[in-house]
């Protein structure tokens, strides 16, 4: 089995060593009465917006975690479990998936009714927090996550040797791995990356051969985005010089992957530089859209309570929370929510198909494209 390796192995190890080396340090002070490991923050109130940049950032509070805490123990002991196994992987040179680590650290602690972890999203956490200890990036602790995502478009990506050609797919497309960083763009004839929300709406879009008749790059997420298909499209925008046109449904919860996309996420702002894109657009839908298309008899109606009715609960609460957000607060986007409130409706990206199935690719899109009809 050839071995595994990255450009960024020799340092990876060297922080997981250095992280080591402090526990070993404290346990040799006598004058030391605890074990301690910090790491950042990541909740709200620890992440800041960048006006300059556009992008959420991870602040500078630290949570200390105590091995003679018993409220820290199980936390303590996970960590170190994890950062030792992904130790060796780095020096094996093999990656894991990141429920292979959690199957592989599960067990019961010898002489108690415990497990070291109970499910996945324990496991899955504390990678994030070893990420943030040591500033290595999971994909550097050569651990990976399902693929997720699919591309098609006028693109050739050189993976480890073997050349990818977008426009030779089939009607699957490149299925988007958790590593990306390893490619190489060796050809490149698009104007755009569409980023598309759900997967029936890319597989519209790829019968209607939108990617050959505009050279698009089409980056269909599934939902919300996965760390992989975000680190694709800032890798495209960055280096190709590519603008990312979003398109997803006309609800919160679309707006809300648009967010993500464009200022990166609270849980994973400390890599905001390599996951988001400030200059992404939003492409529609959006509640002019239900006017300009006629549109009024294929909404549907907001769930839960509005604020006024005993709420906010559901898509109410949900475009309240986001409305809310620092990086939300243009003229434009307040105006967005408020008009979806008052109208009380969302309006689907598949909505579009009463006008007919080609519409969308022939009509929808190219006008906002040629237009330069966007939310930004």
């Amino acid at each position: 089995m050839p071995k595994k390796e990255f450009e960024n192995d020799e340092r990876t190890l060297e922080r997981l060593k250095h992280l080591g080396k402090k526990i070993r340090n404290q346990l040799n002070d006598p004058e030391s009465d605890n074990l301690t490991i910090e790491t950042k923050v990541r909740s709200r109130s620890n992440v800041n917006y960048d006006e300059e940049d556009g992008r959420l950032e991870l602040g500078d509070s630290y949570s200390t975690r105590k091995f003679l805490n018993i409220s820290h123990a199980r936390k303590f002991m996970q960590t170190l479990m994890v950062a030792s196994k992904t130790k060796e992987l780095v020096e094996r040179g093999r990656t894991a998936s990141i429920r292979e680590i959690y199957y592989q650290l599960k067990h019961s602690v010898p002489g108690l009714d415990e497990n070291t972890f109970e499910d996945q999203d324990e496991s899955n956490n504390v990678v994030v927090d070893i990420e943030t200890a040591t500033g290595a990036i999971r994909e550097d602790l050569h651990l990976f996550a399902e693929p997720k995502g699919r591309l098609f478009g006028p693109i050739k990506i050189d993976d480890s040797g073997d050349i990818i050609d977008g426009m030779n797919m089939g009607t699957s497309g490149m299925a988007i791995n958790s590593i990306v960083d390893h490619f190489e763009f060796v050809e490149c004839e698009a104007d755009f990356i569409l980023v598309v929300e759900t997967s029936a709406m890319v597989n519209r879009l790829v019968e209607e051969d939108f990617h050959a008749d505009h050279n698009a790059v089409i980056i269909g997420t599934g939902g919300q985005p996965a760390r992989g298909a975000r680190r694709l499209i800032n890798m495209m925008h960055k280096e190709l010089d590519l603008p990312v046109y979003v398109f997803t449904d006309g609800d919160p919860w679309g707006y809300y992957i648009y967010s993500v996309l464009k200022s990166g996420s609270m849980s994973l702002a400390f890599q905001s530089d390599r996951l988001s894109v400030p200059d992404a657009k939003l492409i529609g839908m959006t509640m002019e859209d239900i006017e300009e298309y006629d549109l009024h008899h294929v909404t549907e109606d907001l769930k839960g309570k509005s604020k006024d009715n005993g709420g906010p609960t559901k898509d109410y609460k949900r475009i309240h929370d986001v409305m809310d957000y620092e990086w939300m607060q243009n003229d434009d986007w307040q105006k967005q929510f408020q008009k979806m409130l008052d109208m009380g409706v969302r309006v689907e990206q598949q909505a579009l198909a009463s006008q007919s199935l080609e519409f969308v690719a022939n009509t929808y899109l190219p006008e906002k494209i040629e237009q330069d009809k966007f939310l930004d």
